[in-house]
């Protein structure tokens, strides 16, 4: 899709680096895809003093002590003192945190203000859409959650910049019959259309993501916005299309409506409202909330997040030139691809695509 040609301006930062040799980041969430990879990108741009936050009991395990950066524990529900104590001298705070616990941070940005955090990225990384109307009902149960997070950030004027992302590229390789991009899926056997196929998604390679974080957080333009990362704009259809282009393999579809998606929600908010303390119940509804606005509201799009007020991470930075869908297609073909979260991923992608 052709981005707009903008000057790209590059931040000083005098606000971060005037009274010190480098701004501290601190990654909280650094063991998980998102995450790591957010940390690595800032050990390659080689501008800050990284460090990671975890829980006190993880701090000897062997994945954070080979994430290879100073480690900061503390257990984000201990009092707002101590965390406040553990955000001392911390420039950046930046959350992955899983959607599980997204409401923790909370009381993570209460301390951030009292610290003195110049800017705190709060873990939203999920794609564009709008906070749910009290008249039209749930769009997104997990963009509803994050919103009072940032309307919290807000109320303390803390400062902060949101980055939603596009659909992960991993999350979207479209099954052939030999099997043979099976390796690199997160969604194994996915054929499923969605609503006919025809809707119009942003979508981005998850490595393009970390990299792009360190752009913003770089930016001044960016404090207290909302950024839109993304590589490509798709359809199903047309990824369909050149998955069975590329691979010289033929896909049969299985067709998913608007109705079973609307009735597979309405299962969720009812299983939801009479336990609402259930988290496997909530982190199963995803799936279908994302189906829901990707697919039946058309939710995810540029045009859309523009007029929600993202800027565009294209734009911004008209020299930063993502992997297309394309290109990662022929990737997993070649044998080159890695799959994220290994293993678990079968679990995530059960939970985002089964219906």
């Amino acid at each position: 899709m052709p981005r707009e040609s903008a000057a790209y301006k590059v931040c000083a930062c005098a606000s971060l680096t005037q009274d010190m040799a480098k701004p501290t980041v601190l990654v909280l969430g650094a063991t998980g895809e998102t995450g790591k990879a957010i940390l690595d990108a800032f050990l390659v741009d080689g501008g800050f003093d990284v460090e990671a936050l975890v829980r006190p009991s993880s701090a000897k395990k062997p994945q954070v002590q080979a994430l290879g950066v100073p480690i900061r524990a503390a257990s984000l529900d201990a009092p707002i003192p101590t965390l406040v104590e553990v955000l001392s001298g911390v420039d950046i705070l930046i959350s992955a945190i899983d959607g599980m616990h997204t409401l923790q941070q909370i009381p993570l940005a209460t301390a951030a203000k009292t610290a003195g955090v110049k800017r705190f990225i709060p873990s939203a990384f999920i794609t564009v859409a709008p906070v749910s109307s009290p008249v039209d009902g749930t769009i997104m149960r997990m963009r509803d959650i994050k919103e009072q997070v940032y309307t919290h950030i807000r109320s303390i004027y803390l400062p902060y910049t949101v980055i939603d992302v596009g659909y992960w590229y991993q999350l979207y390789i479209p099954a052939i019959p030999s099997g043979r991009a099976e390796y690199a899926a997160m969604i194994r056997n996915r054929t499923q259309i969605h609503v006919g196929g025809a809707a119009r998604n942003a979508l981005v390679d998850l490595r393009d993501i970390a990299s792009t974080v360190v752009r913003i957080v770089k930016d001044d333009r960016t404090i207290n916005k909302s950024v839109h990362v993304y590589g490509d704009v798709l359809s199903e259809n047309e990824t369909f299309a050149m998955m069975e282009e590329l691979s010289g393999e033929k896909i049969d579809r299985r067709h998913i409506s608007a109705e079973h998606i609307a009735t597979t929600r309405a299962k969720f908010a009812a299983a939801i409202a009479s336990n609402p303390d259930d988290l496997h119940t909530q982190q199963m509804s995803y799936g279908p909330d994302y189906h829901f606005s990707m697919h039946v509201r058309s939710d995810n799009t540029p045009e859309n997040a523009a007029y929600l007020g993202y800027l565009d991470a294209g734009t911004l930075y008209p020299e930063w030139k993502p992997i297309t869908f394309r290109d990662y297609l022929r990737e997993v073909l070649d044998g080159k691809a890695t799959k994220p979260y290994g293993e678990w991923a079968l679990t995530i992608g059960k939970n985002l695509d089964e219906y």
